[in-house]
């Protein structure tokens, strides 16, 4: 039986609120309507605030966690009239909310965004706190949608991997057998390129658009060789990070004594989001039919680092996940409405090999409309 599902994500970027409408029937998955609410600029600037170290975070965090919900309630209410549809006509939302900390190291992670406040303001029943049974199991909790990427996007007998360019790049491998599935955070893309634009280009927007700055500056190879060095490329998965990693505070002292260009270290590391994915992609085999990369996220507009990265991976075809069905803004947000629709017939959503979790489980919690 057909039934109609709202995913609702806001990722490590912050630059909106993805709102999808989602019809699943069985294994068959079809975007109906979606859209990007922008975060009004006082919310997006105390959430960025909060995913750092400050004082009185606690009260701060309550009143965000309130803001979050009645944004998200706002983003979902415009996508029903986008859609000609009322809440009754939704089984459930599934919402990611916005991640504050991601500590997997210390055995927690925090995803804000008032669950109950949520389904009392859109009048539809709730499913959220996705990462924390996978947690509690050992896991990374993150990241949760290789799991749907193998039953949207897998081909038997052909090697196909899903990158996410958002804040942080992660990666699906899809080998072309059901077993074998993996993925993990490859490290930063977009949260490093934003912060660094934003600190230099305070007037220009909040992110380097279609990465026309970085484009003007060159890479610099001995300040690449050094962030390339970060212990974290090498971990072995399972594996997650979040920008609590790279922030600009650890890229200030990567630069510590350097004299670098600004848009050249803009250049830099856009570089470095292109060798990092590079060398944590599987290698093809001799003969294997030429694998093929399908990119997803805001990071799939950015033309030049698309380019940098098809020049870093010449024996792969890349292309975006438009070629499988679903636009590259919207993969993510039908993931969470898909994780809703496990969750609400009790099915798993993660993946131990993935996350390392020592067991499948279903995946968040419920808050019913009152």
């Amino acid at each position: 039986m057909a039934e109609r599902y709202i995913g609702l994500m806001s990722g490590t970027s912050m630059d909106g609120i993805d709102a999808v409408l989602v019809v699943i029937d069985g294994e068959r998955l079809k975007v109906e309507a979606a859209l990007c609410h922008p975060w009004p600029a006082q919310a997006a600037c105390e959430l960025h605030t909060l995913c750092t170290l400050g004082d009185n975070e606690i009260d701060r965090m309550g009143v965000a966690d309130n803001l979050v919900a009645r944004e998200f309630a706002a983003a979902t209410q415009a996508l029903l009239a986008k859609a000609e549809l009322e809440p009754k006509d939704i089984r459930a939302i599934g919402s990611h909310g916005q991640t504050i900390r991601h500590r997997p190291q210390l055995g927690f992670t925090l995803q804000i965004g008032n669950a109950a406040l949520l389904a009392a303001l859109t009048g539809i029943d709730v499913i959220a706190d996705f990462r924390t049974m996978d947690m509690a199991l050992g896991g990374q909790g993150a990241p949760l949608v290789p799991a749907f990427h193998q039953v949207l996007f897998a081909k038997p007998g052909a090697l196909r991997v899903v990158l996410n360019l958002g804040g942080i790049a992660n990666i699906s491998v899809l080998p072309g057998q059901a077993d074998g599935v993996y993925g993990f955070d490859t490290g930063p893309a977009n949260t490093l390129l934003d912060g660094w634009y934003r600190r230099h280009l305070s007037h220009g927007g909040n992110y380097d658009a279609g990465g026309k700055w970085a484009t003007s500056g060159h890479t610099v190879p001995p300040l690449l060789d050094k962030l390339l060095a970060h212990p974290y490329f090498a971990a072995p998965a399972p594996k997650s990070t979040g920008r609590e990693m790279f922030t600009l505070d650890w890229l200030d002292g990567e630069l510590a004594g350097c004299a670098y260009a600004p848009v050249d270290v803009q250049r830099t590391l856009q570089a470095l989001t292109c060798h990092s994915i590079a060398r944590q992609l599987p290698a093809p085999n001799e003969g294997q039919t030429r694998p093929e990369l399908f990119i997803c996220g805001g990071g799939a507009h950015n033309a030049p680092l698309l380019a940098e990265l098809a020049t870093c991976l010449p024996r792969w075809r890349i292309t975006t996940t438009d070629e499988l069905g679903i636009a590259p803004d919207w993969v993510e947000g039908a993931a969470f409405a898909w994780l809703a629709q496990r969750f609400i017939h009790r099915q798993p959503g993660n993946l131990p090999a993935v996350t390392g979790a020592s067991r499948p489980a279903v995946l968040g919690a419920l808050y019913p409309a009152p």
